[in-house]
């Protein structure tokens, strides 16, 4: 399973609704496990993988395993709390890290994979997770919400990535599961 960068068209995609729950949806979500470990990363959406669907897996390494978790088709209700700034990375993005403002914490709803709906308040670290994540099934990186001197500043790097980006897509057909 091979994580797509910025630059990849699938990563720009609006991703569509998971119908169907079954064992390749769970074989794909173990692989996607492995592969974010692998990157020691918190969170892998579909999109990342070349999977224009919408769900994406989180573990905020919490004790108990209480912050893994598998998302399908989420939707955040309510956002809470203050706008707090915390650097942000993605595996999409490798070796950038900046600060990104966003609401302290989240209602949200989805389901798990056996399609039984969950809501939930998140606060935190995962409510970020979450948030992030949930943009890449809308197509938005978290670079997009950089001010516009971050952009710059960040802009030569960037760019090099898109072109691989780019390139890799195209080397692997811009295969793009749905």
């Amino acid at each position: 399973m091979e994580v797509r960068l910025i630059g990849d068209p699938v990563l720009r995609k609006r991703a569509k609704k998971v119908e169907n729950f079954d064992d390749n949806l769970k074989d794909v979500i173990d692989e996607m496990f492995s592969t974010m470990y692998l990157y020691d990363g918190v969170g892998l959406a579909a999109p990342q993988v070349g999977i224009s669907l919408r769900f994406f897996i989180m573990d905020s390494r919490e004790e108990n395993e209480k912050g893994k978790k598998v998302v399908i088709n989420p939707e955040i209700i309510e956002f809470l709390g203050e706008e707090v700034s915390f650097e942000e990375g993605c595996l999409s993005i490798p070796d950038i890290f900046e600060d990104v403002v966003r609401p302290e914490g989240v209602r949200v709803r989805y389901q798990d994979l056996s399609g039984n709906v969950i809501e939930e308040e998140l606060h935190g670290y995962q409510a970020r997770i979450f948030q992030h994540e949930t943009d890449h099934l809308e197509g938005i990186l978290f670079t997009d919400k950089l001010s516009i001197v971050k952009k710059a500043r960040l802009k030569k790097e960037l760019n090099q990535l898109i072109e691989k980006g780019k390139k890799r897509a195209w080397e692997l057909g811009e295969t793009v599961k749905t």
